[in-house]
């Protein structure tokens, strides 16, 4: 009995000591880069000896992996549990949805972005499945759109990676409390995007023809 009930105890502490190693890495990477990182910081910061650590995560890649995965997850549970006015369009949910989410997360936007290039090849390729499934999203958007006469795309995949790279840029800039508010912000980038992929008179004049 005693041994059955100690169980789920182990498992509850092992599992909130591995959230709190992901939170100090997190915060870690953010601030001095992963490079310049060391598990034995990592470690300090969680108040737990470095070989502890190890019980979680083997080595300082795999929780660099754990936490772009888990915000890839993230991302698209969000995205999928996203309730929008039944008026607004898809482009413009989609918008509004990424600038939102990632303004609230600004450490997770600039490990994911910027430590991509710390990833080992099979977690780089792990990392960018998810990203593509994200990516898929918009590209599915553009695709209607333009077939629609919505819009005006030759590539909608080039498109979608311009348009993310463009949004997710925001939080490198974005600070609460200055001239604009983040829905001036979402205002301002939406009509950005929707100028960039508006079908032109040319264009529409060759449609027609």
């Amino acid at each position: 009995m005693v041994g059955t009930a100690t169980k789920p105890q182990t498992r509850a502490k092992g599992q909130e000591t591995a959230r709190r190693v992901r939170k100090a890495a997190l915060k870690r990477f953010a601030a001095s880069g992963y490079a310049a990182v060391s598990m034995r910081e990592i470690a300090d910061d969680v108040g737990v000896r470095p070989g502890a650590l190890y019980n979680h995560f083997p080595t300082k890649q795999d929780i660099l992996k754990d936490l772009m995965l888990s915000h890839m997850s993230d991302l698209m549970s969000a995205w999928g549990a996203a309730h929008f006015p039944p008026e607004m369009d898809p482009l413009e949910q989609f918008v509004r949805f990424h600038i939102r989410y990632h303004l609230e997360r600004t450490d997770e936007v600039f490990i994911s972005y910027m430590e991509l290039r710390n990833l080992e090849p099979d977690n780089f390729a792990a990392v960018e499945a998810e990203r593509r499934r994200y990516e898929t999203i918009l590209t599915g958007i553009l695709d209607k759109g333009t077939a629609a006469g919505r819009y005006a795309v030759e590539n909608p995949k080039v498109a979608t990676r311009a348009i993310i790279a463009m949004l997710t840029g925001i939080p490198t800039w974005y600070r609460e409390g200055g001239r604009l508010s983040e829905q001036e912000i979402e205002d301002l980038y939406l009509t950005m995007v929707r100028k960039a992929i508006a079908p032109t008179q040319a264009h529409s004049q060759t449609e027609i023809g």
